[in-house]
């Protein structure tokens, strides 16, 4: 559906007041697309409910954001013993039970199930209790609790296209970015005329990325061309990080807090591919370079990058064969003429999605119906 603000008020009128539940939690790739929905849904007068675990990175970010939470007790079974493993049966219908609580309390008007520990049990408890459920999948390749939902699901939402199997029937939302990250001007206004040196933005994600924090440095020491950096490296490698940048026109921080500020700054990003750094290069038109996480689950980061590669969106060099030479090369030859960064930048804001937290918002309120 293309969800106008008149339809998502007409079918936000149709709630009768009932509130949103909204099951995420665990890393920010689950919790960030949820704030944004939630913005949406709040924004037309209804209430979000939000379940999660007391550990997971929603337990600071959604008080933060206003909204109430609610708490399950549940955790990943990967890398676990065998005794957590066992007990795993358990755990599990404990949650379950606190959420068929929770929701029999609050009586939501419909469930987005964003993956997740939390995300589990609610979808399952709302399934059980006759709730709508829609849930939404993040990654190329869905995780283990979205395959699993979207067979109980009245809708499934997917953020690429073609990660569930067509018998789901997935619509393909895209997946919802911050607003302000969406309100970045588009690359025909904000690479108008712009000259100097290469902008060269490094983000490994909220922790960094230990592999960019060692080799970009030295990879741009090796170029020809001059460029300025802005370098995110987390925590750990922050002093070592701005000693390897000494003479290099370069600020370093642990963590970069006005991201719409920094992707304005940048002609060009080397990052990770998580699903919603994908999704962001791609609403603000940003050209990349892209070093998927090795070890992610089922290789589903180099899935995401791909969605921008085969359109010349971006470049992708995996983390075994990303050496300073490597790297120095692949940035001498997109950056040695304006031109190549702009086309890049054009063809990742084609892909662009940045009214996905809307097209979720009216799937849940229409299915609610």
């Amino acid at each position: 559906m293309n969800a106008s603000v008149r339809d998502l008020r007409q079918l936000a009128a149709a709630s009768g007041g009932k509130p949103v539940l909204i099951a995420a939690g665990g890393t920010g790739g689950h919790v960030f697309p949820g704030l944004s929905v939630a913005e949406v849904i709040r924004g037309l007068g209804l209430q979000v409910i939000w379940v999660g675990t007391p550990w997971g990175l929603e337990s600071r970010l959604v008080p933060e954001a206003g909204i109430e939470i609610e708490w399950v007790s549940v955790s990943g079974l990967r890398g676990k013993g065998k005794l957590a493993l066992l007990a795993a049966p358990w755990r599990l219908v404990k949650a379950c039970a606190q959420a068929m609580a929770i929701i029999r309390r609050r009586n939501p008007y419909v469930v987005l199930g964003l993956g997740g520990f939390a995300s589990g049990p609610a979808g399952l408890a709302a399934w059980l209790l006759r709730k709508p459920l829609v849930v939404h999948e993040q990654n190329a390749v869905p995780g283990l609790t979205n395959k699993c939902l979207s067979r109980l699901a009245q809708r499934t939402l997917e953020a690429f296209p073609g990660a569930f199997n067509p018998k789901r029937q997935a619509l393909d939302v895209g997946n919802p970015v911050r607003q302000e990250i969406a309100a970045v001007s588009p690359p025909t206004v904000r690479l108008a005329g712009r000259n100097g040196p290469i902008r060269l933005l490094v983000i490994g994600g909220s922790q960094g990325a230990r592999v960019l924090n060692q080799v970009v440095p030295a990879a741009v020491r090796d170029m020809f061309e001059e460029v300025d950096v802005w370098h995110q490296t987390g925590v750990t490698d922050l002093e070592i990080t701005q000693q390897a940048y000494d003479g290099v026109s370069a600020r370093v921080h642990a963590f970069i807090h006005n991201m719409a500020e920094a992707y304005t700054w940048a002609d060009l990003v080397i990052c990770r591919s998580g699903a919603m750094t994908v999704a962001e290069l791609a609403a603000v038109g940003m050209p990349s370079i892209l070093v998927p996480y090795p070890t992610a689950v089922d290789d589903h980061q180099t899935k995401n990058g791909e969605y921008l590669v085969k359109d010349g969106a971006a470049v992708m060099i995996q983390q075994k064969d990303l050496t300073k030479e490597r790297l120095s090369a692949e940035l001498q030859r997109v950056t040695e003429d304006r031109t190549i960064l702009f086309a890049m930048a054009e063809k990742a804001r084609r892909l662009g999605r940045t009214d996905a937290a809307e097209q979720v918002a009216g799937v849940c309120l229409e299915v609610g119906r």
